[in-house]
C-alpha cells in the first residue's frame, strides 16, 4: 500500500509540473494529446518556467532519490537535450531540517552515551540540512570544534521504496526502449543505488575522508578535515570543523584578497592528480562541498567537504582514459578511435577510419579557438555523443568522472574566465603517466607482488609439465563461455538428432566416394556395391535431416 501511495504522489507531481511536455516528439505523444484535456492546467508561475526547470523542481519536490537521479542524468549529456541537462546540473540537495531533539536522540543511540558525556557543547540547531543528513556544530571535551553529521530518521525506508519504483521503470525501459542496450537503464539505477547506500553509511564516508586526508596530508593545494572516530558510527559522523569561503562566492574571495587565477589552476591540478595518481577522487565537487581557505590569499588552498560520493576506476579504464586525454591533447584522432575499441567501449567491428573522421569533426572546431576558451569536459561529452552513433556502450563507472570533470571546469572558469585548462592539465597528466609507468614503478609493483609470486612459484614447473604433456598427447581441451555459444547450444538441442543424421549422412557419402575412387585404381578391398550401399545410407540420412519439421 505504501508503494501505491508513493506512486500516486509521483504521478501528482508529474502532472503538477506538466512534465508531459517532455514526451513531445516521442511515440507517446498521441496518447498525451488524448489525456491532456483531462489534466488541470499548470499554475501561472509553473507554466512560465522552461521544461528543464519544471523537471528540476519536480525532482526536488519528490525527495533525495529523485534529486540524485537528476544529478546523475545531468552527466548523461549524450542522452538529454542541452536545456534539460543544464537545469538538472543545478540540482541542490537542500531541504528543511528535522527536529534537533531527534538528532540528539540518534547520536546518543548510535554512540551509546548521553550527549553531555560525548560533547562539552552540542547545538540542536543545524548548520546545514540536506535530504539524507544534517550537520550540527559541537565542541569536544578538550575544546576542539567539530561538526556532527546525523542521518535523517526513516531515510533508509524511503530510499528503498523509491529505488524499487525506479527499478520498475528501468525494467520497462530495458524492455521497450530502442537504445536500451546502449543506455543500460538497469545499470544506471544500480549505480544510483550503490551511491545512495554509500551515503547512508556514515562510517564509510568517514573512511573516505580519512583516505583522502592521507593522500593530501600537508598539501598546500587541498585540506581535508580530520575524522574523530571515537564519536562516529554508521548513522553519526564527527569531523573537525573548518571554515572557509564557498568556491563560487567570487565577491567574498575578492574581498579576502584571494588570487583566483592561482586557485583555478590548482583546482584543475587537484582533480587530475586525484583521478590518475590516487585513483580516488571527490565525485560531488560542487561549490557547496568545495570551500577555499583564505588564510594565505597569495597561495590559497581548497577545503573538501562531504565525502559520501567518491570515485574510483578499474585500472584498465583508468589507463585507457588517461591515454584518451593525452591523445586529445596531442590531437591524435586515430589514437582516440583505436583506444575506444581497445578498451571495449566500442565493438571491434567499427571501422577505425570512420570513427577517426568523426572524432576529427568534433575536435577540430575547438582548436580554432584560443586554448583558454576550450572546455575539456565539453569536448569529452561531445566525443561520447558522437561515438554513440557508432554503437558506443556507455560505461556506468565513468559517469561520476564525467560529472566531476564538468563541475571542476565550471568552478575553474568561474574563478578565472581566462583559465587555460589544457595548459594546466597536460603537464600534470604527462608527469603522472611518466611516473606511473616508469621502470621504478614497475619495480615497486613487482616487489609488492613478490610474496604472491614466491607462493605460487613452486607449482609452476609441475603446471608447465602437465600443460606440455596435454599438448603432446592431444588431451588439451579448450573451454569457452559465451552467450552466443549458449544460444547456439539451445538451438542445436532442438534439432540435435537431425544434425547428427546430416553429419553422418554427408560423411558416409564422402566415404563412399573415396572408397569408389580407391577401388577404381587400387587393390580390391571393397567391391563397388559396398560403396554404393554406403552412399545410399548416407543420402537417406541427409534427406531425413533436410526434411522440414512439422509445426
Amino acid at each position: 500500500m505504501r508503494s501505491v501511495f508513493r506512486a500516486t504522489r509521483i504521478l501528482r507531481e508529474l502532472v503538477r509540473y506538466r512534465l508531459d511536455s517532455l514526451l513531445d516528439g516521442s511515440g507517446a505523444e498521441p496518447l498525451m494529446r488524448l489525456l491532456r484535456p483531462f489534466v488541470p492546467k499548470a499554475r501561472g508561475e509553473i507554466a512560465a518556467l522552461s521544461r528543464g526547470a519544471r523537471l528540476r523542481m519536480a525532482l526536488q519536490s519528490l525527495g533525495p532519490i529523485f534529486v540524485k537521479f537528476g544529478q546523475v542524468l545531468s552527466t548523461r549529456r549524450d542522452l538529454l537535450p542541452p536545456d534539460i541537462a543544464e537545469e538538472l546540473a543545478l540540482l541542490q540537495d537542500r531541504v528543511a531540517p528535522f527536529d534537533g531533539v531527534a538528532a540528539r536522540r540518534i547520536v546518543e543511540s548510535e554512540l551509546g552515551r548521553p550527549i553531555a558525556e560525548l560533547f562539552a557543547e552540542f547545538d540542536e540547531t543545524p548548520l546545514a540540512s540536506a535530504s539524507i543528513a544534517q550537520v550540527h556544530p559541537a565542541r569536544l571535551a578538550d575544546g576542539r570544534e567539530v561538526v556532527v553529521k546525523v542521518l535523517r530518521p526513516g531515510i533508509e525506508k524511503q530510499i528503498t521504496a523509491d529505488i524499487s519504483l525506479l527499478r520498475a521503470l528501468a525494467e520497462l525501459a530495458a524492455r521497450h526502449h530502442p537504445r536500451a542496450e546502449k543506455i543500460r537503464p538497469l545499470e544506471v539505477i544500480a549505480e544510483i543505488e550503490s551511491t545512495l547506500k554509500g551515503e547512508l553509511d556514515l562510517q564509510r564516508e568517514g573512511a573516505n575522508a580519512s583516505l583522502l586526508r592521507r593522500n593530501w596530508k600537508d598539501s598546500p593545494d587541498l585540506y581535508v578535515p580530520e575524522v574523530h572516530w571515537s564519536h562516529s558510527a554508521e548513522r553519526v559522523l564527527t569531523l573537525e570543523r573548518v571554515r572557509g569561503i564557498p568556491s563560487d562566492d567570487v565577491k567574498a574571495l575578492d574581498a579576502a584578497g584571494v588570487d583566483r587565477r592561482v586557485l583555478a589552476a590548482k583546482g584543475v591540478r587537484v582533480f587530475y592528480t586525484q583521478v590518475f595518481r590516487d585513483n580516488f577522487f571527490h565525485a560531488d565537487a560542487h561549490a557547496g562541498n568545495i570551500w577555499v581557505d583564505p588564510s594565505t590569499p597569495g597561495n590559497p588552498r581548497f577545503i573538501a567537504l562531504d565525502f559520501g560520493i567518491m570515485g574510483q576506476l578499474p585500472a584498465r579504464d583508468q589507463y585507457y582514459l588517461a591515454e584518451n586525454f593525452m591523445a586529445v591533447f596531442q590531437r591524435d584522432y586515430r589514437r582516440i578511435a583505436e583506444l575506444h575499441v581497445e578498451a571495449g567501449w566500442m565493438p571491434a567491428s567499427v571501422r577505425i577510419e570512420e570513427l577517426e573522421a568523426a572524432t576529427r569533426a568534433v575536435c577540430e572546431p575547438y582548436f580554432t579557438r584560443p586554448l583558454s576558451e576550450i572546455a575539456l569536459g565539453e569536448v569529452v561529452v561531445k566525443l561520447f555523443r558522437t561515438a554513440q552513433q557508432y554503437e558506443l556502450t556507455l560505461q556506468p563507472q565513468l559517469i561520476l568522472l564525467q560529472k566531476t570533470l564538468l563541475n571542476i571546469e565550471g568552478v575553474g572558469r568561474l574563478l578565472d574566465p581566462q583559465l587555460d585548462i589544457w595548459a594546466v592539465a597536460h603537464p600534470v597528466l604527462e608527469q603522472i603517466l611518466r611516473e606511473r609507468y616508469s621502470p621504478a614503478q614497475l619495480g615497486r609493483e613487482l616487489r609488492k607482488r613478490m610474496p604472491e609470486i614466491m607462493t605460487h612459484a613452486p607449482d609452476m614447473p609441475r603446471l608447465i609439465r602437465e600443460w606440455l604433456v596435454q599438448q603432446t598427447t592431444g588431451q588439451h581441451a579448450l573451454q569457452m563461455r559465451s552467450l552466443d555459444l549458449q544460444a547456439l547450444v539451445a538451438v542445436s538441442r532442438e534439432g540435435q538428432r537431425k544434425t547428427v543424421y546430416a553429419i553422418l549422412g554427408t560423411g558416409l557419402m564422402v566415404t563412399a566416394a573415396v572408397l569408389y575412387s580407391l577401388e577404381a585404381g587400387g587393390p580390391q578391398v571393397f567391391d563397388v556395391a559396398a560403396a554404393v550401399w554406403i552412399a545410399a545410407v548416407g543420402a537417406l540420412g541427409a534427406f531425413y535431416a533436410a526434411w522440414p519439421k512439422r509445426s
